[in-house]
């Protein structure tokens, strides 16, 4: 267990947390008595469900903020899952004069947040071209009512000067709309980080307030756009439109089949073969991993992943080369870039692209079965892949069920880099 899940079973202990929810539907803890075992900061901030601790998850609980001191816990619906997204991705392109702003250092939430609205993207997305920067950072909360869904029903929740926190916002003559950004890559998120600014914002200004959440990896940002139908109700958020805008790759087909001709194969390492079907999220953990190491602890907290999909995608970095692990001072596993990923890491966006997939056609499965795919101008199916697998010698796979689960990482990096290619 970590020392969340040490200190939250204490608290739960000492002040009979399960049996007050039990009875009264939600209980109140201060910052003070949290303090008694751990910093509240690092004992309250759960952005996904799997984050949350184990008490919490066993018993279908989640916290909220209330007061800048005060949190309560119950058995809220407290997260929302994402929708899927939608399949077309319009390309863009930064402006040429812009040197400071390229793909490979949209690091941060604000320079992300920066470069969509240099892209044109936020004016697309929310159809107004006369957009201006206005608040942003913390503030607070101001007083507000809501309620909340919970195993116990609809229950009423009282929030005051509590803390908040917006990304970005871009108010247009008729709307504002208020930002909240991710570089990870998540399947869920905390619905409070949309509902409290909209809220307090709501009051604010008369004009409509428009909660958008922008997920940002690897060139690729994803923009969800919310309407709360009942504004005074927590859960009734809806999905208004989902679009997703790429950086223009500059990478042609040409590109990819001169790849596939000049790579050379190289003997599959004595690492179990990938089950990570997102290509994808290997890169945004690479990303990651590019700012500070982590331990697979902070891996599996900070990147809404469990421990066994953490044990997946830092397994498929190190098949490719592109991570390390070690054990740091305390005996704890961690995981940084190789010195070839802190390398692919520097590149320019386009030779990113190209690099990671050279490491991935290096290995013979995903190198025949793409071959295949430009060759009959569709992909192989998986019994298909299967086939390319069991003769590609991979390192500890047997049984077919194995075989046919790691067909899906096949296709889906296939897939990956067929997606790379900007004039597909």
């Amino acid at each position: 267990m970590g020392m969340n899940d040490d200190a939250w079973e204490c608290l739960f202990a000492k002040y009979n947390i399960l049996e007050k929810i039990d009875s009264k539907g939600q209980y109140t803890i201060s910052a003070d008595q949290i303090r008694e075992f751990r910093e509240p900061r690092l004992m309250t901030k759960f952005d996904h469900k799997v984050n949350l601790p184990t008490i919490f998850q066993q018993n279908d609980l989640a916290i909220l903020p209330i007061t800048r001191g005060e949190y309560v816990i119950s058995s809220f619906s407290a997260y929302k899952d994402f929708e899927e997204p939608e399949q077309d991705v319009k390309k863009i392109f930064i402006p040429p004069y812009l040197q400071s702003l390229v793909p490979q250092f949209l690091v941060s939430e604000s320079i992300a947040l920066n470069c969509a609205s240099a892209c044109g993207v936020l004016g697309d997305f929310l159809e107004d071209e006369d957009l201006l920067p206005t608040v942003n950072g913390r503030m607070s909360s101001g007083y507000f009512r809501f309620n909340i869904n919970t195993k116990h029903g609809m229950q009423s929740v009282n929030v005051g000067n509590s803390q908040i926190e917006i990304d970005a916002a871009y108010e247009g003559i008729d709307c504002l709309s208020l930002f909240e950004a991710k570089h990870d890559l998540a399947d869920d998120f905390l619905v409070r980080q949309l509902y409290y600014p909209f809220r307090v914002w709501s009051q604010r200004v008369t004009k409509e307030v428009k909660p958008i959440f922008l997920v940002f990896s690897n060139g690729i940002f994803n923009l969800y756009q919310y309407r709360f139908e009942a504004p005074g109700i927590y859960n009734s958020l809806h999905l208004v439109k989902q679009k997703n805008y790429i950086i223009s790759t500059s990478i042609t087909l040409t590109d990819i089949e001169n790849l596939l001709r000049t790579v050379r194969l190289v003997n599959e390492p004595k690492i179990s073969f990938p089950q990570a079907d997102r290509m994808s999220r290997i890169v945004n953990l690479m990303e990651l991993l590019n700012e500070k190491d982590m331990t697979k602890q902070e891996i599996t907290s900070e990147y809404a992943f469990d421990e066994r999909q953490t044990n997946y995608y830092t397994d498929a970095g190190r098949y490719l080369g592109l991570l390390s692990k070690g054990n740091n001072k305390d005996g704890e596993i961690y995981f940084f870039l190789s010195a070839l990923g802190n390398y692919i890491m520097t590149l320019d966006y386009r030779s990113r692209q190209l690099a990671i997939a050279k490491q991935i056609l290096e290995h013979q499965v995903f190198n025949q079965t793409l071959k295949i795919h430009l060759t009959c101008g569709e992909m192989p199916d998986r019994q298909a892949v299967m086939q390319i697998m069991k003769n590609s010698n991979l390192y500890n796979l047997e049984a077919d069920s194995t075989y046919y689960r790691r067909a899906y990482t096949v296709i889906g990096w296939v897939n990956w880099i067929l997606d790379t290619i900007d004039d597909l």
